[in-house]
Formats: C-alpha cells, structure tokens, sequence
C-alpha cells in the first residue's frame, strides 16, 4: 500500500518545503560569448555623412591613380576593385574626342558612343580572354586594371587637345606623336605590371598582345583627332 501512496504523489511534491535563504543571491546577467570585435565591426560607414563617403571613394581613386602613374609590386589595385575611375576616364575621353571633324554633321553622338564601346567592350573582350587562358583574378578586378590604366591616354588626350589650340602644323603632329607614344607605353607597362603575374608563365604574351592592340587603337583615336573647323 504504501508502494502505491507514493506513486500517486506529484513528481516535484517535495520542492514545495525546500526553502532558499535570503543570503543567497539568485539575480545575474545572461550575456551571450562573442568574439572579439574589430575595428571594422565597430565602425559603419551607413552612419557616416554622405560627404565623408564621398571624400572617402574620392581618395580611393586618387590612390588608385597614383598607383597606375607609378606601377609597382602592389595588389592595392586589385584588391580593393572598383568601376567609379575607370567610368569616369571614360567619359572624359569620350567628351573629349567628340569634338573632332568627323562629328561635326552629326552633334557628336556617335563619336562619343563608338569611343564608350570601344574602351568597355574591348575591355570585356581582354578580361574574357584572360579568364580563358587560365587568369587568377576575378572579371571586375581584370575591368578595373584595364579601365584605371586609360589614365595616361587620358592625360595625352588633355595635353593633345590644348597643343591643338596653337595650330595643326608639323611640330603639333610631332608633339602630339610624342605624348601619345609614351602615353600608350605606359599604359600597356602599367596594366601588364599588374595583370602578368595573373596568367600562367607560358601564356603571358597572349595576354600582353591583345591589351598592346587594345590600347594602341585608343592611342590611334587621339592622334588622328583634329578638332572641327
């Protein structure tokens, strides 16, 4: 019998009489373990002011741009990729050529969309064809080395267009000759320092020949410019 009284006792009937002394503290805090937090994590750029962050990208062009004038041993280039130089170069070349006589029936327009094509597509074209050949970078990384590396055409571009307001002589011809020449050296030096070690040893000069034909037809472009009548 009394094996069936405690049966029908409740499972916790005992803890009723248990009593907690008041020495005993029973608050806290539950807190959850977490990593140690980086500077980064602590910092968010969605609550910096939109000038901050437009000066902050602005900086990082302009390094960007340092790094194309003075190519070195460096993957700042590639690693921290981005469209905004290569768009903007772009456009200030395509502006730049639409002036020409070529253009003068036609208001410019298709001048400025064949100079767009011209540099996106055949970026697009070399970034394609180094991804085939076996290339360890990524699509945008090859599009922003290739876009970065139009900044000396573009200064050429600048330099051919004011030597041009003295005139259409030979001596302009010769400096214009001059400045796109070594503009266009070192464009391809630029973007084959960055892009070569990228491709595998015995496809390098698969590589180097389409971007030499790429930037050649950009440097072609600016010479024969001659500004409308």
């Amino acid at each position: 019998m009394a094996e069936v009284d405690d049966s029908n006792k409740p499972l916790f009937a005992g803890l009723s009489d248990v009593s907690i002394s008041e020495d005993i503290p029973v608050e806290g805090e539950i807190t959850v373990p977490v990593g140690p937090s980086s500077q980064d994590d602590a910092y968010s750029t969605l609550d910096e002011p939109v000038k901050e962050t437009i000066l902050r990208d602005l900086k990082a062009v302009g390094k960007k741009f340092v790094h194309v004038m003075y190519p070195r041993k460096s993957s700042a280039l590639l690693r921290d990729w981005d469209l905004w130089g290569p768009l903007l170069l772009c456009v200030t070349l395509a502006l730049m050529l639409q002036g020409g006589s070529a253009d003068s029936k036609e208001d410019g327009g298709p001048q400025f969309a064949e100079v767009f094509v011209i540099i996106w597509f055949g970026s697009v074209v070399i970034t394609l064809n180094s991804k085939l050949l076996g290339g360890t970078i990524s699509f945008f990384q090859s599009l922003c080395v290739l876009g970065y590396c139009i900044l000396p055409l573009t200064v050429a571009m600048i330099v051919c267009r004011l030597v041009l307001l003295g005139g259409s002589g030979t001596v302009s011809f010769i400096v214009r000759l001059v400045m796109v020449v070594a503009s266009f050296s070192w464009s391809t030096f630029a973007s084959t320092a960055f892009l070569a070690d990228s491709q595998p040893a015995n496809r390098k000069a698969l590589v180097v020949y389409p971007i030499f034909l790429f930037y050649f037809v950009i440097g072609w472009m600016i010479l024969t410019f001659s500004p409308s009548s």
